[in-house]
């Protein structure tokens, strides 16, 4: 099978100390490897892991203090993913709301891990695009 995994670019995967969402990213992907799938791993270019790896900034986001405004990378990174997302069976989405708009345009499912917390705010986001697959 052929997986896109899309880690947040706050923190490389793995995370060299503290970093829940990198760490369950790091994990499933090298384990995915292992089992001879061919996984994409969207993350910080200061990751690392067996799988392939793209990447939009060299380094964790929070490491980068000329980043002024990290929602760019953000966007960027979900534009490789989904300007891609035909070269998938499945995109594994672990950066929350960022993924959902992203999700409908394309035909690739895109299965939702949702690490964060829930919010009035981004309820209104969540209610839009209520028919996708969260986890």
């Amino acid at each position: 099978m052929r997986i896109a995994q899309v880690s947040p670019l706050w923190e490389q995967v793995p995370p060299p100390a503290y970093g829940g969402t990198e760490l369950v990213v790091s994990l499933l992907t090298e384990e995915l490897v292992k089992r001879g799938h061919d996984v994409t791993l969207y993350a910080s270019g200061d990751s690392n892991t067996s799988a392939k790896l793209e990447s939009v900034h060299p380094r964790a986001l929070r490491l980068d203090t000329s980043v002024k405004d990290p929602n760019i990378y953000d966007m960027l990174n979900m534009s490789r993913v989904y300007e891609n997302a035909d070269k998938f069976d499945i995109i594994h989405s672990h950066v929350g709301c960022v993924a959902l708009p992203y999700t409908n345009l394309v035909k690739t499912p895109t299965v939702h891990t949702l690490h964060g917390i829930f919010t009035p705010d981004n309820k209104k986001l969540f209610s839009h695009v209520r028919n996708q697959p969260f986890y």
